[in-house]
C-alpha cells in the first residue's frame, strides 16, 4: 500500500502544548477509526510552523478525506516513491 508524506501548515505548531497535541491526536485517531483500517497514521514530525505526517493509504483521496473530516490542513501530499537510509550506501 502506498505511503504518503503530508505537509500541514500550522502556525506556531512547535509551541503546541502536550494537551493540545493529545487533542489533535485523539481527533485524528477518531476519524481514522471511522474510515476503516485501509488508512493508517504512522507518525508525525512537528516543527516551528508545520507538521509533517506519514500515512499509509490506498490513495491520495483517502488522505484528503481524512484531513477534511478532521479539520486538518493538508497543504501538500506527496507519495513516497522509495526509502533510503545509510544502509543504501552499502548495497553494492
Amino acid at each position: 500500500m502506498p505511503k504518503y508524506i503530508i505537509e500541514r501548515d500550522i502556525p506556531n505548531a512547535g509551541a503546541l502544548t502536550p494537551e493540545q497535541l493529545q487533542g489533535i491526536s485523539e481527533k485524528s485517531c477518531g476519524v481514522l477509526r471511522s474510515m476503516g483500517p485501509q488508512i493508517q497514521w504512522v507518525q508525525s514530525y512537528v516543527t516551528g510552523d508545520k507538521v509533517y505526517c506519514v500515512y499509509i493509504a490506498p490513495d491520495e483521496a483517502s488522505v484528503r478525506e481524512h484531513a477534511e473530516k478532521g479539520g486538518f490542513p493538508a497543504n501538500r501530499i506527496s507519495e513516497v516513491r522509495t526509502v533510503i537510509d545509510p544502509t543504501t550506501a552499502e548495497s553494492r
